[in-house]
């Protein structure tokens, strides 16, 4: 009889040390912690003929944001997978048409995969999740199609501390907030170092209001946790926003000079302008000055990592950056241009953000509203997507018009509505 992997699904190496390695950095990548990489590296060098370990490397690097690397091992993944059985070839394609820039071919292939192989866990992770293929759909219902998939995937996965971590954000996504805190629990108590669980936690407590366990959970938990690691700069973000609505301007901004912004953090690029755009804006609505150089700074960096139009969530905060650092060809290019999943509604967030930094509030109204009924298809969590919710009502509020600021909040983030981090909003 073969080997199987960690979930019981037959590999094609014959090797102990590949396969152990191979399980080591499964768990490793499914936990957000560092070493995932190093370890598909060791299994690769065990037995450079398993294509899943290079199909797992190709995982790892697209994760250290290094893409043609990346498109090499999912090619040699693929090569070596036409040996393999139909599972490993299933699941080397998937990636393969994730790396080439077809999202929409991934997701139903992964989707078709797991009917059949439901436990593989490293094929499966690429639908779960905000940021994965479900949650950058652009597609209205994007919420209920990640808990959908998740939830058939539960009681295929038993007591494992990774699936339940996935189905408990997709809870909280939904709106059931005490059941997912109930199942992350469960997860953290059979693996405390899941960087996804602590993670999925600060969501959860975040959508609770529970600032203050929030903030002490997560600052505790990120002690040990390696400043490599790919949740490293958000979890600071987790901090600073959470710093912000305490008031507490002096750790926010040690937080996002520490971890988050250009420079700091280490994550993948989208995390680290989306996290410092919207924490900068947000600081600003709620009434903390923010140096121009902070926005200058940031736009460069959009400039770099995002030329072009194409990820909605990216091109969402770039445009912010240009806007408040008054690189009006940078925002123009967006407002007039954005493709993507969303860039419908990109377009005219982009113009929204252009009229708040020259004070037109009508403006900036008039265009976020045609964005709100349907704001889940720009992705992103909830939390992620309040910047969009206080834009909307700071302006509301410049306009004089505080009543339906309060009203606004109370129906559609009644969790911010207690003590809304908006300047004068009580």
């Amino acid at each position: 009889m073969g080997l199987t992997d960690g979930y019981g699904n037959a590999i094609s190496t014959g090797s102990d040390a590949a396969r152990g390695h191979y399980d080591h950095g499964v768990q490793l990548f499914l936990g957000a912690n560092h070493g995932a990489l190093e370890a598909f590296e060791a299994c690769i060098a065990a037995d450079p003929g398993f294509a899943l370990g290079h199909a797992a490397l190709a995982r790892a690097l697209t994760m250290a944001g290094r893409m043609s690397e990346a498109k090499a091992a999912i090619g040699r993944a693929g090569a070596l997978a036409a040996r393999a059985d139909s599972r490993e070839r299933a699941h080397v394609g998937a990636i393969a048409l994730l790396l080439d820039g077809k999202p929409g071919k991934a997701r139903d292939a992964v989707k078709a995969h797991v009917r059949d192989h439901p436990r593989d866990a490293m094929a499966a992770q690429l639908c779960t999740n905000v940021f994965g293929l479900i949650g950058f759909s652009g597609e209205v219902g994007r919420e209920a199609a990640l808990l959908a998939f998740t939830e058939a995937l539960l009681p295929q996965y038993g007591d494992d501390w990774w699936m339940m971590s996935m189905h408990a954000l997709s809870l909280c996504e939904t709106g059931q907030v005490r059941a997912s805190l109930d199942l992350m629990e469960r997860a953290l108590a059979l693996n405390p170092r899941n960087a996804n669980g602590a993670h999925f936690k600060a969501h959860a407590q975040y959508e609770a209001g529970d600032t203050a366990a929030g903030r002490r959970y997560l600052a505790d938990w990120m002690r040990d946790y390696d400043t490599r690691a790919v949740l490293h700069g958000h979890l600071n973000w987790h901090l600073a926003l959470w710093a912000l609505h305490d008031g507490d301007a002096e750790a926010m901004w040690a937080a996002v000079d520490g971890g988050v912004g250009p420079g700091a953090a280490r994550g993948l690029p989208i995390n680290v302008l989306t996290d410092t755009a919207a924490i900068l804006h947000r600081a600003e609505i709620a009434g903390i000055a923010v140096e121009p150089r902070r926005w200058r700074d940031l736009s460069d960096y959009a400039a770099q990592f995002f030329p072009e139009t194409g990820q909605s969530f990216a091109d969402m905060h770039a445009a912010l950056s240009h806007a408040m650092a008054g690189e009006g060809d940078r925002l123009a290019r967006i407002a007039e241009t954005a493709t993507g999943f969303a860039g419908d509604l990109v377009r005219p967030v982009a113009r929204a953000w252009g009229a708040i930094a020259r004070g037109d509030w009508h403006a900036a109204l008039a265009d976020l509203s045609r964005v709100m009924a349907t704001a889940e298809r720009l992705g992103g969590s909830r939390a992620q997507r309040d910047l969009i919710e206080l834009a909307y009502v700071n302006a509301l509020m410049k306009l004089g018009l505080a009543d339906e600021a309060r009203r606004t909040l109370a129906i559609r983030r009644s969790v911010l509505a207690v003590a809304p981090p908006v300047a004068d909003l009580h």
